[in-house]
């Protein structure tokens, strides 16, 4: 067999052993290694490649970026910041018709901006926002729908975990990522919002027919004690990066600090959290080590095979164009989206695409921003929808079911794909800052 048949042989393998329930990265180094070792005939070589692979995916001084902001995103969750933009946001959009929903968008706009974790997102509004909402008046559906449709949010406003990750594997500045990502997020968070007033005035059955927005205002001191602190450290974290004066990583470590500092001023880290915030840090990025480890194996093995190079001869001759191309990548991506979580889904995809795309000129910062929202498209569709099944497992009450908390996501889920048509058809709503 050529290395091209080896190669399709492995990319399919692969997929039988993910739809059978194998661990995505696990399947990808074993199908990785059998590839390599069909290939050049010799499993010690294949074996020694594959170890030179993992040892340069992790060397690199930018993947200190990963546990950085994994640590902060846990320290502003655990110090209850989730709780204060909550209450702030409520406190500006409670005379807005829907104006819960659209605080609860504004306030996972916010968290977004200090997290870079949609989970997180989700586990933390879940439990503010859905009973505030239903207490308000608003249907389950909605109330967990829009929690799950903004939760988004925080895998797109920087800092986000999944830029990072495309950063790292695309080889692409995690700083220019971060700045792409500012004009999408706030778009979407826009879409969020307008759709969520749009809703509440136009199908108040599916909103809910009897909504109160009467909210106590909050004082000009509560506004100062719940803004001031979450928008220090947005501003000293991002701003930091856009003005030069910190690289990513070390604007992960300043986050970090400022983070713990701000919890333990509000008093809210104890001994027992700060504990907990280390072990999930540790988890995480244990976990996206491993991940990045698994990619950069199956990018080594598929360059071996020449399986991109000849799948871009076959776009390039199929005359489907640039637009064509990317359309039919994103229908690729949102139907992986329905079986598989974001990370696995770029971690098969784009070391497959980049050979594709690089050298049809494809802008890679756009390509990330396309790729991270087409992921997260997935994180609300049916069977899979890790976004939903946080959300099912956070919540306390059984009423609502799996089903219940798709429906209410669906029409976020369009606004999403709404988004992501403009943003390919119009890159300088994702590059125009660079």
């Amino acid at each position: 067999m050529t290395p091209f048949d080896i190669g399709l042989l492995a990319l399919g393998g692969m997929g039988v052993f993910v739809l059978g329930g194998m661990f995505v990265p696990i399947a990808l180094i074993l199908c990785s290694f059998l590839g390599v070792w069909a290939i050049k005939g010799s499993p010690i070589l294949a074996a020694k490649m594959l170890g030179l692979a993992a040892n340069d995916a992790i060397a690199s001084y930018f993947f200190g970026v990963v546990p950085l902001f994994v640590l902060m995103g846990f320290l502003v969750s655990e110090s209850g910041i989730g709780r204060d933009a909550f209450d702030v946001a409520n406190a500006m959009f409670r005379r807005i018709k829907g104006g819960l929903g659209v605080g609860t968008v504004a306030a996972n706009a916010i968290f977004a901006a200090v997290t870079g974790i949609s989970i997180a997102s989700a586990a933390v509004f879940t439990k503010i926002a859905v009973p505030e909402m239903r207490r308000h008046g608003y249907s389950s559906r909605f109330a967990v729908g829009v929690v799950a449709g903004s939760s988004v949010l925080g895998m797109l406003i920087p800092p986000s975990l999944l830029l990072i990750l495309f950063g790292l594997l695309a080889e692409q500045s995690i700083g220019d990522l971060f700045v792409a990502g500012i004009g999408p997020g706030l778009l979407l968070a826009l879409f969020f919002g307008l759709g969520t007033v749009a809703m509440a005035t136009f199908t108040p059955r599916f909103v809910g027919e009897r909504l109160s927005e009467d909210s106590a205002p909050l004082s000009r001191r509560e506004l100062i004690s719940k803004g001031v602190p979450i928008t220090a450290l947005i501003g000293l974290v991002l701003g930091g990066i856009y003005a030069g004066l910190f690289t990513p990583v070390e604007a992960g470590a300043i986050g970090a600090i400022g983070a713990l500092v701000i919890g333990l001023l509000k008093r809210r880290l104890s001994l027992p959290a700060l504990w907990r915030v280390l072990v999930d840090t540790g988890l995480v990025t244990a976990s996206v080590c491993f991940l990045i480890i698994a990619a950069q194996m199956y990018s080594r093995m598929l360059a071996f095979s020449g399986v991109p190079n000849a799948f871009g001869e076959l776009a390039a001759t199929a005359d489907l164009g640039l637009l064509g191309l990317i359309f039919l990548y994103v229908l690729v991506v949102i139907l992986l989206g329905m079986i598989l979580d974001s990370s696995s889904i770029m971690l098969i995809l784009v070391p497959l695409m980049l050979p594709i795309v690089t050298p049809m000129g494809v802008d890679l910062i756009w390509f990330g921003i396309v790729t991270v929202i087409a992921v997260e498209i997935g994180l609300l569709t049916p069977p899979f929808g890790i976004s939903v099944y946080v959300i099912k497992s956070t919540l306390d009450d059984d009423s609502i079911s799996l089903w219940d908390i798709f429906v209410g996501a669906a029409p976020f889920a369009l606004m999403m794909l709404l988004c992501l048509i403009l943003i390919i058809l119009f890159p300088p709503i994702a590059i125009g800052l660079l």
